[in-house]
């Protein structure tokens, strides 16, 4: 926030008296302002679009329409308008769910002056800060041509690689992150997608919120240029990936459908040199099609005994799908030594050799996760550091040698009596 200008504060709260106290706590704050009240959803959302606030205080249980709804129709319009969520059910549930719709904070009712005014004062330094970034965009826009400044390169030919696990938990996301964080670079611009339609966290795990998902592109895929797809995908503020998320609510998962997730990753690897997708380990429609064009995929299991069979069972129906083993990196994920599962007997068992082992450093990924920083932007010389730059070594030689013209048999066996 520059000068002198004051927080412009708007409550949405269906309880007159809520309202009313929340007024008077902001009354004696020079630098906050409330300029609307609102006492349903659907007013939030007029006032919203009509006074242009900074913040928007919004209670999540409303008759008309809840306060996660509307937050994220404000945010879909206004993106530059700051909410927090006022709830007097404090659940983590309905603080995830806030968050995935775009709000920036969640305090629980009634907070005290300082928690309100804090959180305010946060969120109104975050929307002073997206309007003066997009009036920057705006003044710096190309005058012609939809891919002039894109950072966009049309015609890259980049290769899929999708991280899958048959069972749940075993930390694709933390891997898909890391992962992704580990292969970009100016010569290697890379994209991550959240596959997971219905309750995909990738964005969650890198701190970030963003407006447009996977909903926004996948049904116009085929007529997506470089400017729409700079426009609908996230830019990651610490490493500089793309990120197109997860949707917001779990049913919106149904306005996609395989075919246009398939089209929308041919359309991605034009742009990107990798394109990483997180998946569900559901085998829906969705996976399916993603797994149909995959260059590589990252087949996660953990040392228990269920994840284990799960594998065994994919690798099979990964055979009936035609998918070659050569395009499977079996990896083991949290590798504890002190547990007898070793990864050379498993690879044996299943005909498939485990190549890739991470190790088990539970203190690093929590600490990573709640922070919303993934260990790979740290020192990536600790021992799940060098195991994430080695799956990434592994996975840019594999994609060569898949590359590679094979040279006929015939050819091979002349070429060794030439040497003999």
């Amino acid at each position: 926030m520059t000068g002198s200008a004051k927080i412009r504060v708007i409550i949405v709260d269906d309880i007159a008296e809520t309202r009313e106290n929340i007024r008077k706590l902001l009354q004696f704050e020079n630098d906050i302002e409330v300029v609307g009240i609102g006492r349903t959803g659907k007013e939030g959302i007029d006032l919203a679009k009509e006074v242009k606030p900074d913040v928007v205080l919004m209670d999540i249980n409303m008759p008309d329409m809840d306060g996660i709804k509307a937050t994220e129709q404000i945010r879909k319009v206004l993106s530059f308008v700051q909410i927090i969520i006022l709830s007097v059910q404090n659940d983590t549930n309905y603080m995830r769910g806030a968050m995935q719709a775009g709000a920036c904070d969640f305090l629980a009712k009634p907070p005290t002056v300082d928690e309100l005014t804090s959180a305010i004062r946060r969120a109104g330094k975050m929307a002073f800060d997206e309007r003066s970034k997009s009036a920057q965009s705006a003044s710096q826009a190309p005058v012609s041509g939809p891919n002039a400044g894109s950072g966009f390169f049309p015609g890259r030919n980049g290769k899929i690689i999708t991280i899958y696990s048959p069972k749940g938990g075993a930390g694709t996301t933390t891997l898909v992150t890391n992962l992704a964080i580990t292969l970009h670079s100016d010569e290697t611009p890379t994209c991550i997608v959240d596959g997971n339609l219905q309750f995909g966290d990738v964005a969650i795990f890198l701190n970030e919120q963003s407006k447009f998902s996977v909903v926004d592109l996948a049904p116009r895929a085929m007529e997506a240029d470089a400017e729409m797809v700079e426009n609908l995908l996230m830019k990651h503020s610490a490493s500089g990936i793309k990120v197109l998320a997860a949707p917001h609510r779990p049913e919106y998962a149904e306005n996609v459908n395989g075919e246009q997730f398939g089209k929308m990753l041919e359309v991605l690897r034009r742009f990107f040199s990798y394109v990483v997708v997180d998946t569900s380990s559901w085998l829906t429609d969705i996976t399916l099609s993603t797994m149909d064009i995959t260059d590589i995929l990252v087949l996660i299991t953990t040392q228990d005994i269920p994840a284990i069979k799960s594998a065994r069972i994919f690798l099979d129906v990964a055979d009936a799908m035609d998918i070659s083993r050569r395009r499977i990196i079996f990896t083991m994920n949290r590798f504890d030594k002190r547990i007898g599962i070793m990864p050379e007997k498993i690879g044996e068992s299943f005909k498939q050799e485990l190549l890739s082992v991470i190790p088990f450093d539970d203190r690093t990924v929590i600490f990573s996760v709640n922070r919303g920083i993934p260990f790979m932007l740290g020192n990536r010389s600790t021992p799940i550091g060098r195991a994430m730059s080695d799956l990434a070594n592994l996975i840019q030689k594999r994609l060569v040698e898949l590359d590679a013209p094979e040279v006929p048999a015939a050819d091979v066996k002349g070429a060794k009596k030439k040497t003999n």
